[in-house]
């Protein structure tokens, strides 16, 4: 049976890049996107807003690139699939994660040194209000 397994986002950078190399020499970039959406609440008749964090990690030059150019506030469009992979704590506990593994990343708004005020208007300025979860494995 054939299966598809593609992600695509719209959404603001909830840290800068962070860029590692590992022991094989391959870069790797990290960083959390919030998207959100917006609905008007049936009961109350105000309008109400959830905003959900996605671990994006970024392989080889592109990874590079988006180190150099993306920031935090950034909007970005990133195409990719899904993958969950496991660790343990410190604790010794088994972690799960779930990651979005980009294949593209293309940068939208302004340029990196204007700041977290690009693009994306009302909803992108309340995602960055709440602070992203740190889903580091370390």
């Amino acid at each position: 049976m054939a299966s598809v397994n593609k992600v695509i986002l719209i959404g603001n950078l909830g840290k800068d890049p962070e860029l590692r190399v590992t022991g094989g020499g391959a870069s790797v970039c990290h960083f959390p996107v919030a998207t959100s959406e917006r609905w008007k609440n049936k009961d109350t008749g105000n309008w109400d807003e959830r905003t959900d964090w996605h671990n994006i990690v970024v392989w080889g030059r592109q990874a590079e690139t988006c180190k150099e150019y993306l920031a935090k506030g950034r909007t970005c469009y990133i195409e990719g699939r899904l993958q969950t992979r496991n660790y343990e704590d410190k604790e010794g506990n088994k972690k799960y994660i779930t990651e979005v593994i980009a294949q593209n990343v293309r940068f939208l708004g302004g340029r990196r040194d204007e700041g977290a005020s690009m693009g994306g208007g009302a909803s992108a300025n309340a995602a960055m209000e709440a602070s992203p979860p740190d889903f580091s494995a370390d």
